[in-house]
């Protein structure tokens, strides 16, 4: 059902060029994502413990990271958060720390096993992401060159 209040605007033509395009791009992404569902099971870590790792480490700014802030960055729910994050500091890849400004907050900090863990795993994925560039590239610049023609 359409909402009046918003009048859509129309919708430019798709060509078989745009859906090939799409395709492929997504083809890429899940074999990029299975490669790292992969890498993170022969490191002994779930996909999502693995990106809780790399979320916490590569926060922007580098600084700490809340419970709060980790369920932002892997888009999902604060108390789903806290069970990953319980799990990780069963496994002793993270630990909590209290926030010395505001005592109500937890900030989570890598242990020195999780930053090796993951240190061989990013290693891992940048190589991957070394050898897919240019099919990436290709499937990105494809809607410039097909913009270019017209």
């Amino acid at each position: 059902m359409s909402d009046m209040s918003h009048p859509q605007k129309p919708r430019p033509a798709i060509s078989q060029a745009d859906y090939q395009r799409l395709s492929e791009f997504r083809y890429l992404i899940r074999r990029f994502l299975e490669f790292s569902q992969l890498q993170a099971e022969d490191a002994g870590l779930t996909p999502r413990q693995h990106q809780a790792l790399l979320a916490i480490k590569g926060f922007p700014g580098g600084g700490p990271v809340a419970i709060g802030d980790l369920a932002e960055r892997l888009r999902i729910r604060h108390h789903s958060a806290v069970e990953l994050v319980n799990r990780l500091c069963e496994a002793g890849l993270v630990v909590r720390d209290q926030d010395k400004d505001d005592q109500r907050k937890v900030l989570l900090q890598l242990t020195e096993r999780a930053d090796a863990c993951l240190a061989d795993l990013s290693a891992a994925h940048l190589d991957e992401l070394s050898r897919i560039e240019p099919m990436l590239r290709s499937v990105l610049a494809r809607k410039d060159r097909d913009t270019l023609q017209k």
